[in-house]
């Protein structure tokens, strides 16, 4: 580890700016939380669990940076409400939100319940919306800002996933929606789409999926998964003054993946270096 986050940005890019990341003490939020901490900004955390996000901000603190933290769900309206009131209370405005919370388990269409669908969908959708909404109507709407959602990889359907593959899809209209409807405001809203990315949250799975995990690189182009740094990166530019005339995209990060085809087979490679910026990844197990 060295001793600090290599980001391609200019230091200081998002001094004085509050950033707020949900799923924030694990995986992808919490490379983006490091980033945009290294770059000046003041990060707010937010998870369902206090510990998670206390080690994070132990690890951005010990780095130099600025982080606060909010345990909530966000799939509980009142709390979500809460938490923005006291996050623009204690740090003024908010000026970039990323979605990032969500999650999934694998499973056929056909045996999926309805709690199952609804919980998965309440994940990915319903609380990003209400975040999206709060952080809108009690900071972004009088100052600006820039909001970043999390979707996934859903453009040829996610067999095996399909509560996700809906949630996710409308999150990336919602991202449209908000785009127009907050241009006015000096909002800006974009989404980033990840395919396979070596991440902790591979670890949360078991069984036909856990042995999936190790060989899914031999069906990206690139023949590697990304790391998360890739996403953060991106999420950063969204954010950034560089993206100023972006808004309403879904951005793939997915290696080409989902542009395959089995009648035209991929070559192996060796040529696909990763971006190697953030200084504290970890490799999930089950890629070791």
């Amino acid at each position: 580890m060295t001793s600090g986050y290599r980001s391609v940005f200019r230091p200081g890019l998002f001094s004085g700016q509050v950033h707020w990341i949900t799923g924030g003490g694990s995986g992808i939020g919490r490379c983006v939380a490091h980033e945009l901490a290294s770059l000046g900004a003041m990060v707010v955390i937010s998870g369902r669990t206090q510990d998670k996000l206390d080690r994070v901000a132990a690890e951005i603190r010990e780095d130099g940076g600025h982080v606060d933290t909010r345990a909530l769900d966000i799939r509980d309206e009142d709390a979500v409400k809460t938490a923005v009131a006291s996050v623009v209370q204690a740090h003024g405005p908010i000026r970039g939100l990323v979605n990032n919370a969500g999650g999934q388990f694998p499973a056929p269409m056909a045996a999926i319940s309805r709690k199952g669908f609804d919980a998965v969908v309440a994940n990915n959708l319903t609380g990003g919306f209400l975040m999206m909404r709060e952080v809108f109507n009690q900071a972004m709407a009088q100052h600006g800002g820039a909001i970043v959602n999390m979707t996934a990889d859903f453009r040829n359907g996610m067999p095996g996933m399909a509560h996700s593959g809906a949630a996710r899809a409308g999150m990336s209209n919602l991202t449209q929606t908000a785009a127009y409807e907050w241009a006015h405001a000096g909002v800006r809203v974009n989404a980033v789409a990840p395919g396979w990315i070596a991440s902790s949250g591979m670890d949360t799975y078991g069984g036909a999926m856990k042995a999936l995990i190790p060989r899914l690189k031999e069906h990206v182009p690139l023949r590697r998964m990304g790391v998360e740094a890739e996403v953060s990166a991106a999420i950063v530019f969204l954010l950034s003054p560089a993206a100023a005339f972006i808004s309403g995209v879904t951005l793939q990060i997915d290696g080409a993946a989902s542009l395959g085809s089995e009648i035209f087979p991929i070559p192996a490679t060796s040529r696909s270096v990763p971006f190697d910026g953030f200084h504290r990844a970890v490799t999930p197990e089950v890629l070791k």
